[in-house]
């Protein structure tokens, strides 16, 4: 069974930094795109990283870009997105989830259930 599980959130004041974790299960993380989201309350989820062994690839979106950084241990099958310089329109519940094998950062098929991340100002 495919499963990711994010942990790390929690509360901070603007400029803060938190680091979260995704901790992947049931399949080989080099096959497999690692993916953050978030939803803040009343918007639409949005993407924020992935990362892409297989295609060698790692893509940002440009809200973050600059400030978030993803890493990942493939010997712990963890991913890490390292969160700095953090304002409040972060605020979020932050999810990961797991790649289509061998499908890039395109099409996610195994989702965690979500840590939240709280920004204050």
């Amino acid at each position: 069974e495919v499963q990711v599980v994010e942990s790390g959130g929690g509360f901070v004041q603007a400029g803060g930094s938190l680091r979260l974790s995704c901790a992947a299960s049931g399949f080989t993380f080099d096959n497999y795109a690692i993916g953050w989201f978030r939803q803040a309350p009343g918007k639409e989820r949005e993407g924020v990283l992935c990362i892409s062994s297989s295609a060698g690839s790692t893509y940002y979106a440009d809200s973050v870009k600059g400030r978030f950084t993803i890493s990942s241990d493939n010997a712990k099958n963890t991913v890490y997105l390292q969160m700095n310089s953090l304002k409040p329109e972060d605020t979020a519940v932050y999810y990961c989830a797991a790649g289509v094998p061998d499908s890039g950062c395109k099409d996610f098929g195994s989702w965690g259930q979500g840590t939240q991340v709280i920004v204050s100002s």
